[in-house]
């Protein structure tokens, strides 16, 4: 095999450190032959073959200048015509003018193995996993419930996960040991990040209550401001596990009094409808944990909770008496009171509804992937007899693509179902009257869920559909007592600022001051207004406007069949007055179909529609 001469040149002006080679010593591919020291950092030269030094033209010491001639080298022909490129990362530098032709095989057997500084991070990230304590996980799934981590794998798309401040302990050290710190307080009880949910880009957060059982210390707020400030710069959604107490009294390390002066439930707050934030929550969530559930756009919560804004031991404090935890804002209550929007069986359960509905507000999640529900069904669901009580989850779910209808704040307002659907693969939300209850009458709360659910819909750009059939709002003396009047002007206020589409079907009674409550104002205010032929409209409800309107006629035959009789017959004049066809041909109305019809009628409508911009606003925590 023949011999080349190759000079090595100094790829920059450098300062010479160490020199490991002399004269005549032979030499394999890839061999350290100098260092070279540049602006504090070391830069390696290495033989781009096998050979033999003939000349060296420097020494340790030397200051040598960009090109300078080093040595020179007598190499084996074959390795000049194709030297491999050196390894990303490795740090050593071409010896000859081509960058790419450097071969660097420095030293494979000790990179392969792991270097200490890695070893000592892989090392301390294991102390934040569940599988570094098992007594905790132990007493975790003893009690049915899922670790932070896991709720967050279930939760995320796969492989999507990105922790943010894993390494973070508890602020004890005045008071406990790092070693102690890093095995119980791993990750100071909060475990968050960026990830992926159906596609979407997320910030997650989870209080650990395995760590000082959920409270809020200092770094634990350090990091859900970071996380917080993430998802407001970027526009993204957020979803917290919510689970433990409020501040933590043991953080010693920060010179700090009462704590009040952080930020995180302002930055927290300052995300209402900015983007959707959700809120789910099992076991005990009391106190700070409490405060910040309670600003989530939608709370999902299991059986299994406590929802209070004060533990037992702040009960206790306050001088109002020694409760245990279960009776403290027990799930049956939030869930009837309307604190809890979907009440779930249990945590996979809990997350499988938030991820269904974070869904509807992702820009992107328009599908073709949607199936029809049988729409004849649909001509069924208002019984013929005008005075037959029915329910009107069954237009819901009439109107909703197969299996896409999530009924929000279930148990709380009965009078009005609020719900997030889709139609042909559109999400909007819907708003429909419950003739179970009171007979489809607006009472307070029930104003309070539609006035509240229309802002939420507004501020994340979905499209409304209302349902109406409605006598109009609840009134007498007792339902004034409620405060009635603020309650149920809160609809009209909300419908006044809406920015999106806004559709409304009347199933069947459209009757005064109510149906416009139901209508954005009025008949003429949504988008299209239209009927089924089961529809029937008046200023108020046709038998008290019968009985107001013809009182002499009515007291003027006596009492029995006689008055009995005239009182059907103008009944039966003022329904047909207030007919959906009447209504329609006088063009109170847009338009009179067949239930059947009313998806793709609305379909069409939603195509016409437009979302105007945001101008400012917020989603009311009640």
């Amino acid at each position: 095999m023949t011999q080349a001469m190759t000079e090595l040149r100094s790829p920059l002006q450098a300062h010479i450190v160490q020199l490991l080679v002399k004269p005549g010593d032979a030499v394999q591919q890839g061999q350290l032959l100098l260092v070279l020291e540049a602006m504090k950092m070391e830069h390696e030269i290495c033989a781009p073959g096998a050979g033999q030094v003939r000349e060296l033209f420097c020494a340790a010491g030397d200051t040598v200048q960009a090109g300078e001639v080093l040595a020179l080298l007598d190499l084996a022909q074959a390795h000049l015509s194709a030297v491999p490129a050196p390894r990303s990362g490795s740090g050593a530098i071409p010896a000859s003018s081509s960058l790419g032709a450097q071969a660097n095989h420095i030293r494979e057997a000790v990179l392969a193995q792991t270097r200490p500084d890695l070893a000592a991070v892989q090392t301390r990230h294991a102390f934040t996993l569940d599988a570094s304590r098992p007594e905790a996980m132990a007493k975790r799934h003893a009690l049915g419930l899922r670790s932070a981590r896991e709720n967050i794998a279930d939760l995320v798309d796969a492989e999507s996960f990105s922790e943010y401040g894993a390494l973070a302990v508890a602020a004890q050290s005045k008071r406990r040991s790092f070693e102690d710190l890093m095995r119980n307080t791993p990750a100071d009880g909060m475990v968050c990040g960026t990830a992926a949910v159906n596609g979407q880009a997320c910030v997650v957060m989870a209080y650990d209550a395995t760590v000082l059982a959920g409270t809020q210390g200092m770094r634990n707020h350090q990091k859900t401001d970071r996380m917080l400030g993430i998802a407001l710069e970027n526009k993204l959604p957020v979803i917290l596990f919510a689970e433990g107490g409020g501040g933590r009294p043991g953080d010693v390390d920060m010179p700090i009094l009462a704590g009040l002066h952080v930020a995180t439930f302002a930055s927290f707050a300052r995300l209402n409808g900015q983007v959707p934030v959700i809120g789910i929550t099992t076991g005990r969530c009391f106190a700070g944990n409490a405060a910040l559930l309670g600003c989530c756009d939608v709370i999902i919560a299991t059986r299994a909770s406590n929802i209070g804004m004060g533990g037992p031991a702040m009960v206790e404090g306050g001088g109002l008496g020694v409760y245990p935890p279960e009776a403290i804002g027990p799930s049956e209550v939030q869930h009837a009171n309307g604190v809890i929007d979907i009440l779930v069986e249990d945590e996979a359960h809990a997350v499988a509804e938030a991820r269904h509905y974070l869904g509807f507000f992702n820009a992107a999640s328009a599908t073709d992937n949607w199936q029809a529900p049988d729409a004849l069904r649909l001509r069924d669901v208002v019984p013929e007899n005008r005075l037959r009580v029915y329910d009107s989850r069954a237009a819901i779910e009439g109107l909703a693509d197969a299996g896409s209808a999530l009924l929000l704040r279930a148990g709380f307002g009965a009078g009005i179902h609020t719900a997030l659907l889709r139609i042909e693969g559109r999400a909007l939300g819907c708003i429909a009257n419950n003739p179970l209850h009171l007979g489809g009458a607006i009472d307070a709360d029930a104003a309070d869920k539609a006035a509240r659910f229309m802002q939420l819909c507004n501020a994340h750009g979905l499209p409304l559909l209302s349902l109406v059939d409605t006598p109009g709002f609840m009134v007498g003396p007792e339902i004034e007592t409620r405060a009635q009047v603020r309650h149920v002007s809160r609809m009209f206020v909300a419908a006044a600022h809406l920015r999106v589409p806004f559709m409304s079907v009347v199933l069947r009674k459209g009757y005064g001051l109510g149906a416009m409550a139901m209508t954005a104002g009025g008949f003429h205010a949504p988008l299209c207004t239209i009927a089924w032929p089961s529809g029937e409209f008046g200023a108020m409800g046709l038998e008290g406007a019968v009985r107001l309107g013809f009182k002499k006629e009515l007291e003027a035959q006596p009492e029995g069949p006689q008055r009995d009789a005239l009182f059907a017959q103008l009944l039966a004049q003022q329904v047909d007055n207030g007919s959906a066809m009447n209504m329609a041909a006088s063009l109170e109305i847009d338009a009179v179909i067949d239930p059947a019809d009313t998806r793709a009628w609305l379909s069409r409508a939603l195509a016409a529609g437009q979302t105007r911009p945001l101008l400012g606003g917020m989603v009311d925590t009640w």
